[in-house]
């Protein structure tokens, strides 16, 4: 069970809003997470991609924590939560879509709006579709399902994707490094966007994340990332079916996903708001005053009955 007293620490909000970093257990595992807003709000999730933790959201929770309860967990091995042996946890994306499900039922969350971007999109995807009634809504940014829309950056994933070798595994692994994160941050934006982004951002990463045993699962989790591509069709699938309501705010200096990738998701989901964003593929850094009154009003629309 979660307990509030454990880690009290807290950070003041805009609003009178505070954002509580707390503890909790999940099948074993000690869980950080942030939480912020009131008790009885409805839920954003906010499941962080590859190489941030929960930090990436500090600036979004207090931000909209006078009407919603954001909830942001480091996942296993990220951020300041355990790092549990691989046989006991598998550094997969099966395995992280599956704490993300265990995740929401020890925090007690039966019904919540979920943030999808990088990493987290894939995680926050499966849990939509194993329970689409709980699904308030969806906030689209930056995590793409449709493989014609990849962009260059792609090119080396797929070299090992094709032809999963241990040189191959040899190269992934060494981009998780200092500079391999740096360049998640900053690779592809322009000078003024590049100035945007605090050198925080890639320096935690690399405190947390840097240890022996943490760069061996994320190198695991990286070429693991194949494996998301047969995903893709089923979550077209339930675009299609359920269409829940649907926010898509994309920074489109992005060598992963550029514009097309988040106009794609038109094709199953006709109906989803789109906003090409001037920004890069952290646009909570980039962009955050231009992209906070998209999703606040989103979401404001999304909750009215």
């Amino acid at each position: 069970m979660t307990d509030p007293t454990r880690n009290p620490s807290v950070a003041p909000g805009t609003d009178g809003t505070e954002v509580r970093h707390r503890r909790t257990d999940v099948d074993g595992i000690e869980i950080f997470y942030r939480e912020c807003g009131p008790a009885d709000a409805p839920v954003l999730l906010l499941p962080h991609g590859y190489p941030a933790s929960s930090y990436a959201f500090r600036l979004l929770m207090p931000a909209l924590g006078d009407r919603w309860r954001t909830v942001a967990p480091d996942l296993p091995g990220f951020g300041y939560s355990g790092t549990p042996d691989p046989e006991r946890f598998p550094y997969t994306f099966d395995g992280y879509a599956d704490f993300l499900r265990r995740f929401t039922e020890v925090a007690g969350l039966p019904r919540y709006a979920i943030y999808l971007h990088d990493y987290g999109s894939q995680f926050g995807f499966r849990l939509a579709m194993t329970a689409p009634e709980k699904v308030i809504a969806l906030i689209i940014s930056n995590g793409d399902i449709y493989e014609d829309q990849h962009g260059p950056k792609y090119a080396p994933l797929k070299e090992f994707w094709n032809n999963p070798t241990d040189e191959g595994l040899r190269k992934l692994g060494q981009a998780v490094s200092p500079e391999g994160f740096r360049d998640e941050f900053v690779g592809e934006v322009d000078d003024r966007l590049a100035e945007r982004v605090a050198p925080d951002l890639w320096t935690l990463s690399w405190s947390q994340l840097g240890t022996p045993q943490r760069r061996r699962n994320l190198t695991a989790l990286l070429a693991d990332q194949r494996h998301t591509v047969p995903w893709f069709a089923r979550q077209q699938a339930y675009l299609r079916d359920h269409r829940p309501p649907t926010l898509i705010v994309w920074g489109h200096q992005d060598g992963y996903m550029p514009a097309g990738a988040a106009r794609a998701y038109h094709r199953d989901h006709p109906g989803a708001e789109l906003h090409l964003i001037e920004g890069g593929h952290w646009l909570l850094e980039t962009n955050f005053d231009e992209v906070l009154p998209i999703i606040r009003d989103f979401l404001a629309r999304a909750a009215s009955p």
